[in-house]
This record gives C-alpha cells, structure tokens and sequence, in this order.
C-alpha cells in the first residue's frame, strides 16, 4: 500500500516537519500518561501488569507506539513495516483473561482519537497545511490497522496454544474416564477432580458417552458446548455428556450432531463412564454391519434388544443350532415359515387368529404350522426354559433380517 505521507506531506519544508516532530516527541511522555488515564478511566477492570522495573506495561506500549509514529511521520519512510512487539503481548494478554479483542481495540481507537487531538495542536502551532495534517490523520489510522494486527497476531497464537493444551489435558482426562478397571481406588476419583478441575469441567452426578461415525474425512466437528468432552482425534470421536437426562439435553445433542452417525450409550454414574462407552460402541459396530439404523445418532436405550441379542452372536448361534435343529430337515422356505410362525405363537401365546392377523395369513394356514410345530418339537414347546430360549434365539433372527417382522 502506498503512503499518504508522499503528496501533500512531502510537500512541507524538511525544517517544519523536524520542528513538529521535535515538539512531538517532547510531549509523548505526558501525552502516553494522559492516554493511559483516560483507558484505565473508561475501562476500570483493566488488568494493570507492571514490567520489570514496576511501570505498566501498558503504558510503555502507549509511549513506544507514539515514538514510532512520530519517528514515521519526521522520516517520511513510506509507512513503518514493524510495529513494537508489545502490542502482541497485550494480544495474548486478552486470551489469558479470558477476554476477546473488541474491547482491546476499543481502547486503540480511544488513544488515536487522543493522540490525534494533540498532534493537531501541534500541527496549528508549527503551520503544517490542512492537506498535509489530513494525510497525516489517515496515516495514524493506517498505524492504527497495523497495531491490531500485531494484537490480532499475538490473540491468535494465545489461543491455539491455549486451545491445545486444553486438548491435551481433556485427553488425560477422557483416558482416566473412559478406561474400565476391575475396581476403582479413591485415588481415581482424586485425580479425576483434579484432571477436570484443570479444564474448568463441573463433575456431574451421571454421563453418557457417544461414538461416533464421521460423514466425511473432513467433517466440521459437532457444535456441542463447553459442558461437552468432545474426542476428534479418535477414528470414530468419542463425547461425555454430562447430566443426559437434564430437560432439553436431547434435543440440543440432536441440533448438534445434525448430519452424523452413531450412538449414545446409556446414562451412567460418573465413574461408570466406560460402560456406557462400551455399549455405544456396541450399537456402532450394529450399524455398520446394517443391523442398526444409520443416519442420525441413536440412543442404546432405545434399542435394548438388538443390543442384549445380537453382540454375542457366538453363544445365540450355539443356542440356535440346537434348539433349531427340529427344522434341519424341512426345506428354507417352509422353515422360516414354521420359524415365523412359533414366534409369533411365542410372543403373543394367542390363538389361531391372533396369530394369522399378526402373519397377515388365513387362521387355518397358523392352524396346520402350529400342528406341525409340535410334531417337530413335542413336548419342548411346553417347557418354560425351553420357549424362553426358543423366544431369544428367534427374535435374535429377526433382528439379523432372517424372519420377516410381524405386520403393523
């Protein structure tokens, strides 16, 4: 960008620019302390950190911002490329106290607006022209620009190193909460205040963990709230929610994770977090084999029997070989029909046309399966034990998709 200060202030004899900026610089003292009095005037609950020798920081940034700029302005140099390194520092400064830019810059605008008002004076006094003193006035903004950006650079690093060891201290925190032990110490539960304490994390009473399938490589996180412990740098991310049954709590995970895939396991007391961790992980891996419906984020407890029944699929597959084998010897068709059939009768232990409405068939066709039925099985179908088996292992079918559903 090319300076103002070529045309109209260039213009002026050498002589007068050096004797305005000798009076200038003679009033930076007095002016950067009436500066400094004016902000802490208009902004109380300024924090005031003192440098090494015990004057505040602020004002020496006040003071060495005027210089530059009156060093600027006697020059001519065609705008100063650096700015004092201490107008970073009180970037960083809002960062640490929790503070965002606006009012930082604020105060900026107010010191210009001073210091503006008496380098006019000067101006006057030293007869630089009207032209001249306008450049001047769009150079002190040009200057302005430059100091924020300066703070703008310092804010930023603040706060990604700030946001990154906030990670990192959620991550200690996710891997004491989320890991299972046989037995939980006091030491545990110390260092788990301890750990959330750190990152500002109230412990609830109860949680609920979530997986989570990302839609994309590059998704957008969900935009959960501070309350939230959100793991992205897992394959499938991972949240605590806490108090998950808190009025509103579901609605609000919804908005949040609106696009995304997975699974809220059940809530759970605090120290129990690694339960319901493993049942949301659970029902994911349900999902990805198809068994669970995909597209939005589930929650177990809704979903109680596919997870009770399908996970361990070695032991129902057992159960089903032997209390299935009366059906070994009919053809596919006619035993998913006789399959059907018994688990309906199961179900509802009604009669012939309970059951046919149920199948969307006539009476007399349930009547002929279910005499079937105790010819294959006898008098298993009687047994308590046994019908309560024979329910599991074919309830566990239909929810593979094996057996057709009952019809609405």
């Amino acid at each position: 960008m090319a300076s103002p200060l070529r045309s109209a202030w260039r213009e002026v004899p050498r002589s007068r620019v050096r004797h305005f900026a000798r009076l200038a610089l003679d009033e930076v003292p007095v002016l950067a302390e009436d500066i400094f009095r004016e902000i802490r005037r208009e902004y109380p609950n300024l924090t005031i950190v003192p440098d090494e020798s015990g004057e505040p920081v602020a004002l020496v940034g006040i003071r060495r911002a005027l210089e530059h700029f009156v060093g600027y302005v006697s020059d001519g140099s065609g705008g100063p490329r650096e700015h004092p390194q201490v107008f970073q520092e009180f970037g960083r400064g809002q960062v640490q106290h929790g503070r965002s830019l606006d009012s930082l810059q604020a105060m900026y605008r107010l010191g210009v607006r001073l210091a503006w008002r008496r380098l006019a004076e000067i101006g006057q006094q030293v007869e630089i022209p009207a032209p001249a003193m306008y450049e001047l006035a769009e150079s002190g903004f040009e200057y302005l620009d430059g100091l924020v950006a300066e703070s703008m650079r310092g804010y930023a690093e603040a706060a990604a190193r700030q946001a990154g060891e906030r990670l990192r201290l959620q991550r200690r925190l996710l891997d004491l909460l989320l890991t299972e032990r046989p037995r939980k110490s006091p030491d545990d539960a110390d260092a788990l205040a301890e750990r959330a304490a750190r990152i500002g994390w109230p412990l609830p009473e109860r949680v609920a963990v979530a997986v989570l399938l990302r839609p994309a490589r590059e998704a957008l996180a969900p935009a959960v709230g501070r309350d939230v412990l959100l793991d992205m740098e897992c394959e499938q991310p991972r949240m605590v929610l806490p108090d998950p049954e808190e009025a509103g709590r579901p609605d609000l995970l919804r908005r949040a994770t609106a696009g995304w895939s997975g699974a809220v396991g059940p809530p759970v007391p605090l120290a129990e977090a690694a339960k319901s961790l493993r049942w949301a992980a659970a029902a994911v891996r349900l999902m990805e084999r198809g068994l669970l419906p995909a597209g939005e984020v589930l929650h177990c407890t809704e979903h109680t029997e596919a997870l009770v029944l399908l996970p361990p699929e070695e032991l129902i597959d057992a159960l089903a070989r032997r209390r299935l084998a009366p059906l070994a010897g009919c053809g596919p068709a006619q035993g998913r029909r006789l399959a059907e059939t018994l688990l309906a009768w199961l179900e509802t232990r009604g009669g012939a046309p309970e059951i046919a409405d149920r199948l969307g068939v006539h009476p007399q066709t349930v009547r002929y399966r279910l005499r079937q039925i105790r010819e294959l099985w006898g008098e298993e179908v009687e047994d308590p034990d046994r019908r309560f088996e024979l329910e599991l292992v074919l309830r566990a079918r239909r929810l593979r998709g094996d057996l057709l559903p009952p019809t609405p």
